[in-house]
């Protein structure tokens, strides 16, 4: 029988408990009865994670009763039909709903000594849980979901969240895309990297992305499934072989290429990946002049982001063209180097919602290797507030609170639709802006450090609607 459960509690049971020794210093309560505590504790998680898809199978039961039976919590149950017909179980899932009495508690003495003790027990019970959704082998969506609300339960209650120490961030608007092999060969992928960041950091800067609240779950369940299929394999248990490649669908600027970025990151973290690199290619640099070309071209894109992350922006684009066109030779090209290198490099296309339903329509080697679509929205107007706020003290400028709403109102006269700038339309409203402040100061003789930089409503109004987006 498997024990990675069974190794799993006793990793949280000693953790927690000496979190409680800690906690409990300088009082009378024994050690042994706080280790009894931590193991109640991952009881109830353990019961709870089994209990989220209300499945309950026997590989998770079994687990269940070999990691706790000697621990007496399981009072008349030595079978999984034993665990069925008891309360032990069932409608355990509730407890996920709040952070529990005894994570408040360490809560109360960080808060009063400055410890870390929370963050401790969050890192415990991600192990733990994860080695839970581990125990069947493909896990299923409600135990993911389950433990990804829990995760963010968790960390909205760590002592740094409460304090509001997570900094909001904004995607990047600068266009990367490598337009060529010549450029690509400039890019050395033997470059030392550095070393693999902790994966909760990565997802923190994830949440810290603004908006894209529908990405940074569908994110957050790609990385519970692949943390639990790594736990699988490194326990030698069957691993269901799932498809890693994505589709990232949504107008410019929403944040594809900055979301991409951090899943190659969050890949080699996870170890899916051996490099970690990120590469970020378009139509030129794939498809070749001259007949036979082509094919050439791709591999060698391919041989740079081996062991990597490549992100094919604007993809669509090469099912565009004529007769003479290699577009469509390109993408047979892509759909061998996928499925040739399918174990040990991530490739991502990105483009229009509308144009890369077409393309994946358009191979039926496509549809197969990229299954699942990640669909980026447009930000709303309090988002792209949000965003210019970011962009504004990043150039030592700030906006009044007329100036506030009158950007809201500029980017509310902006129609959304296809194309439509997002993140790219806050850059070119604060170029404007100053642009417009800085001819308003033109005849001012010494102006002080805040008309310097304080952007005024008139600043901002005047920028014209529908100009460069």
């Amino acid at each position: 029988m498997d024990r990675g459960l069974a190794v799993a509690v006793e990793r949280f049971a000693t953790s927690i408990g000496e979190a409680l020794a800690s906690a409990a210093s300088g009082t009378s309560v024994e050690a042994d009865k706080l280790r009894r505590d931590a193991v109640v504790e991952a009881f109830s998680l353990c019961c709870a994670i089994i209990d989220a898809d209300e499945r309950h199978s026997d590989d998770e039961l079994w687990a269940l009763i070999a990691a706790f039976s000697q621990h007496d919590l399981l009072p008349g149950a030595a079978t999984p039909e034993d665990l069925r017909d008891s309360t032990l179980v069932k409608g355990r899932r509730q407890w996920l709903n709040l952070p529990s009495e005894l994570f408040l508690t360490l809560s109360q003495v960080d808060d009063t000594r400055a410890t870390r003790l929370t963050r401790m027990y969050y890192d415990e019970a991600m192990a733990l849980a994860h080695t839970v959704a581990s125990l069947d082998r493909y896990p299923s969506d409600s135990e993911l979901q389950a433990i990804v609300a829990f995760q963010k339960l968790l960390l909205g209650a760590l002592p740094d969240a409460r304090t509001g120490n997570t900094p909001a961030t904004a995607v990047s608007e600068t266009k990367t895309a490598t337009n060529s092999s010549a450029a690509l060969e400039d890019e050395d992928k033997a470059t030392e990297l550095p070393p693999a960041e902790p994966l909760e950091d990565l997802l923190a800067e994830l949440d810290g992305l603004i908006g894209l609240d529908a990405v940074k779950e569908e994110v957050r369940l790609l990385t519970a499934l692949l943390r639990v299929q790594k736990l699988r394999a490194e326990r030698d248990l069957p691993v269901v072989d799932s498809n890693k490649h994505l589709v990232f669908s949504g107008n410019p600027g929403t944040g594809k290429t900055t979301v991409a970025r951090l899943l190659a990151r969050i890949y080699r973290s996870l170890e899916v990946v051996d490099q970690g690199h990120f590469i970020e290619i378009d139509r030129s640099g794939l498809v070749a002049g001259f007949v036979g070309q082509t094919a050439t071209k791709v591999g060698e894109v391919f041989d740079k982001a081996d062991g990597g992350v490549l992100l094919i922006d604007e993809a669509y684009s090469l099912i565009r063209g004529g007769e003479k066109d290699f577009g469509r030779e390109a993408i047979d090209a892509v759909v061998k180097q996928v499925e040739d290198r399918r174990d040990t490099m991530v490739v991502i296309l990105a483009g229009y919602p509308k144009e890369m339903a077409e393309l994946v329509s358009a191979n039926p080697g496509f549809s197969s290797r990229f299954p699942k679509t990640i669909t980026f929205p447009d930000y709303d107007d309090d988002e792209l507030l949000a965003i210019l706020h970011l962009i504004c003290t990043g150039g030592t400028y700030e906006l009044t609170e007329a100036a506030e709403d009158a950007a809201v109102a500029w980017f509310g006269a902006h129609e959304r639709g296809h194309g439509f700038g997002n993140g790219r339309l806050a850059r070119n409203l604060f170029e404007g802006a100053v642009a417009r402040h800085a001819k308003r100061l033109v005849d001012v003789a010494e102006p002080t450090d805040a008309e310097l930089t304080v952007l005024e409503p008139e600043d901002v109004a005047g920028v014209p609607v529908g100009g460069k987006s």
